[in-house]
């Protein structure tokens, strides 16, 4: 033993401090859920549009997110603000969903229609998605609109990519929750819903500020849709949105009059708040460090091995139950058809009708699919543009 040396000091012995988590870059989400977005998404929802909705919300904008999350050491769930539910919260965020809805969206989507040409609200008509549906597939539809996408779409947009987009504070949070309305909306590819949709993406992200949880979010959201939804299917039903002019279906008296009924509810739910501050749950969104995960971060594909099986086999579940649909949908792809305006002729309107029943009778195995085959042929080759003359 060497006594000229000093002895060393013993090293505390203690846990060690984890590395501070970064949250996932919200472009690089935005980027890939874009991609997914517009073609896996796409295709989904051309081979069945009930089927692709459900596909595009829970294996697109909820798996992204939740892998992204997770691969970063969070707890998605906790994170996001998805967990503890609060219930008084979430009411007051679907009561003001629906008063937002006749207050601030109806007249900007009145504006919107106005404003627009013709021809871009044909191509942008949300409506054609319910057209031609089974009940099942309808109701499938509505669940999609109205359950999977509130929760899917704000896990993804308010729970990822505005929250990790928000600096810590002091500094505003303003910035990061206008750019994520924007970009939820460019999401939806509808210029002429974008400004309705921005401001029901502001109205999201400020709840999800003040109350600290993704509820009341999701249930604004789901109001919204909900209202939309139950109005398009009354008017559809009732034959005011096929008996009136495309400009005449709404009087801008009805508008005004909606908007005050909706303005009315919004003052009264701010006088609410104020006598009931539970509405305002526990305040803003936990620290990163608060929603760590406790358990190591599995490998990449461990992670997403689970959603891409799941995704594989309810591809195969839609093949089996619905074969012959999408065999239909493929060749409605390959032999298009534009869509008839509200003013078509009725001769037109009537041949598009026919095809409609044929290829319905078609799913269903009643006609041999050759026959629609030809009819959509031919139906397509008349409305192709005439092919520019030789030159000499």
């Amino acid at each position: 033993m060497d006594e000229g040396l000093p002895p060393s000091d013993p090293q505390p012995v203690g846990p060690t401090v984890p590395p501070p988590l970064k949250p996932p870059h919200p472009l690089l989400a935005a980027a890939l859920a874009f991609g997914l977005f517009l073609t896996v998404g796409a295709t989904t929802q051309l081979l069945n549009p009930a089927f692709g909705v459900w596909f595009t919300e829970v294996f697109l904008f909820l798996g992204v997110a939740w892998v992204m999350l997770r691969r970063a050491g969070f707890r998605p769930a906790e994170y996001t603000g998805l967990t503890p539910f609060q219930g008084k919260p979430a009411l007051f965020g679907f009561l003001l969903g629906v008063a937002n809805f006749f207050a601030v969206v109806v007249p900007i989507q009145f504006l919107a229609q106005r404003l627009a040409p013709e021809w871009l609200r044909e191509m942008f008509d949300a409506s054609r998605l319910f057209e031609g549906q089974t009940p099942v597939e309808l109701a499938l539809l509505l669940g999609g609109v109205s359950v999977a996408a509130p929760l899917c779409e704000e896990f993804f947009f308010r729970g990822l990519f505005q929250r990790s987009l928000t600096p810590a504070a002091p500094a505003s949070p303003w910035r990061a929750l206008i750019i994520t309305s924007v970009v939820f909306s460019a999401f939806h590819l509808d210029p002429v819903g974008f400004l309705a949709r921005a401001e029901l993406g502001v109205l999201f992200g400020w709840l999800l500020l003040r109350t600290g949880s993704l509820w009341p979010s999701i249930a604004a959201h789901a109001a919204n849709n909900m209202v939309s939804s139950v109005l398009f299917l009354v008017a559809t039903h009732s034959g005011l949105a096929k008996e009136s002019a495309p400009d005449d279906v709404t009087d801008w008296r009805a508008v005004l009059g909606l908007a005050l009924v909706g303005w009315t509810a919004l003052l009264g739910l701010r006088a609410a708040s104020r006598h009931a501050p539970s509405v305002w749950g526990r305040g803003p969104p936990p620290d990163d460090e608060a929603v760590r995960s406790t358990k190591p971060v599995p490998l990449f594909a461990l992670q997403l091995l689970p959603w891409v099986a799941a995704a594989t086999l309810s591809l195969v579940v839609l093949g089996v139950v619905d074969g012959r649909g999408v065999s239909l949908s493929v060749y409605d792809v390959q032999h298009p058809v534009p869509p008839l305006g509200k003013n078509a002729a009725p001769g037109l309107q009537a041949e598009r009708k026919a095809l409609h029943q044929l290829r319905r009778s078609v799913r269903k195995g009643e006609m041999p699919m050759e026959l629609y085959e030809e009819e959509r042929l031919r139906q397509s080759k008349a409305h192709e543009p005439p092919k520019p003359l030789p030159v000499p």
